[in-house]
């Protein structure tokens, strides 16, 4: 009964009003290049051509742009039939002005690569619809980002793709510059180490989802929805409108509004599914940044869940100590190669088992039948240099309990590694 009655609360009210919001009447020259104009691929006819103050769905009106990138733009916007607070977290609660949500606009793409960003794009929402299906009940759900709504947007019979989601703050990259050493506390590691290792339990063990492409850019810290922030950012469209250029084909790029800290951040959450897969069954494609891909990924051994807990240890690592565990860099060229990043694996973890070698279709590439490391490139240094060795912050306790973290993260058989759970329940 209390389920039927809350999600009928959802419609208590009248709507709240969309806003009348005029254009500023400073105009950018058109021959300054901004925004995503900037993007090496740019092409205007690509972006769905939103507007501050439109409103789609005839629920959500945009309040202001809150980012770019090269296949979407991200928007500010009020979802005017709910109240200020997500029905899912607080049904009780204001239901008479609007909801904020960030709106994230996909762009169309070059006619020889449509169907593989429409395949992109499907993939996407399709595994934030498995995040969404997963237990209510799991203590990881809201580690991980949530999808609100999704729907599509035409222009020139041509679809764009929305996503509409919750607002979040800045990313764990940014947040880790505010200390002037560019690391995170202990204490911040820890509480970061639980929320990542809950909301991946969450998204292997009720999601089947393996998230391939975990770093500081996609871990971005929650915000109350009710945060003044969003006032202030609606107040300042109001007063000054956003400074904008319009185009000869007719279409208006908007400057991006400044986010300022909000008053009530809130704990670090699991973002981007764009490069997502499900781990209903084993897989052998590349994934993974460079320099987090995981020795069964290099070796095309069948892999799964447990390439999320080695991306976990190299980026926390990485995060926590100030200098990467490995760069996989190419001293000559200075580009990444497998086997210099193999060749640092085998630094820290001394030669994989014979067992992994065996199952990798790559594995004669980078090793001989009886194991050994047969590197193209000339001096390749593969003393062994273990992170006990290496680990130079921490000291005593910290320093043991730390290091055994890292090394049920980080190892050869990906069998050998600590699950999600294992390690949440310990952090």
């Amino acid at each position: 009964m209390i389920p039927l009655l809350r999600r009928s609360l959802r419609y208590i009210g009248p709507p709240w009003k969309p806003l009348n919001l005029k254009p500023s009447n400073f105009i950018i020259n058109p021959a300054q290049v901004i925004e995503e104009e900037r993007l090496l691929d740019y092409e205007s006819s690509k972006y769905y051509p939103t507007q501050i103050g439109e409103v789609f769905q005839g629920r959500y009106q945009v309040i202001g742009k809150m980012g770019f990138g090269s296949i979407s733009t991200v928007w500010l916007a009020r979802d005017m039939r709910y109240g200020k607070h997500s029905p899912e977290i607080n049904p009780w609660h204001d239901l008479n002005s609007g909801l904020w949500i960030l709106l994230k606009a996909s762009s169309l793409c070059h006619p020889q690569n449509a169907s593989f960003m429409g395949k992109y794009l499907n993939d996407e929402l399709k595994m934030y619809e498995r995040v969404q299906r997963g237990s209510r009940m799991h203590r990881g759900r809201h580690a991980v980002r949530q999808l609100h709504d999704s729907f599509h947007v035409y222009r020139s019979g041509k679809k764009h793709q929305c996503l509409v989601h919750l607002p979040l703050w800045e990313n764990m990259r940014e947040f880790k510059s505010r200390n002037p050493i560019n690391r995170l506390t202990p204490e911040l590691m820890a509480m970061l180490l639980h929320r990542l290792f809950l909301g991946l339990d969450y998204l292997h063990t009720e999601c089947a989802v393996i998230h391939t492409d975990i770093k500081e850019a996609n871990i971005l810290i929650g915000m109350a929805d009710d945060d003044p922030i969003f006032q202030q950012i609606e107040e300042e469209e109001l007063l000054k409108p956003s400074v904008r250029k319009e185009g000869e084909d007719g279409n208006v790029i908007y400057l991006t509004r400044d986010f300022e800290n909000p008053q009530n951040p809130g704990l670090p959450v699991l973002c981007d599914f764009s490069a997502a897969v499900s781990g209903d069954e084993p897989r052998t494609e590349y994934a993974q940044p460079d320099i987090y891909r995981s020795p069964e990924v290099v070796l095309q051994v069948p892999w799964s869940y447990k390439v999320d807990i080695w991306n976990v240890g190299c980026m926390i690592w990485d995060m926590f100590q100030g200098t990467p565990l490995f760069s996989g860099k190419d001293p000559a060229s200075q580009t990444y190669r497998s086997a210099v990043h193999l060749a640092e694996m085998i630094r820290l973890l001394g030669p994989p088992p014979q067992d992994l070698l065996a199952r990798g279709q790559l594995s004669r590439k980078f090793f001989s039948s009886d194991g050994l490391f047969c590197s193209e490139l000339p001096g390749q240094d593969l003393s062994l240099v273990p992170m006990d060795e290496r680990e130079s912050i921490l000291q005593g306790e910290e320093k043991e309990e730390f290091l055994r973290m890292m090394h049920r993260m980080l190892q050869w058989e990906p069998e050998k590694r600590a699950t999600a759970k294992e390690l949440a329940d310990d952090a």
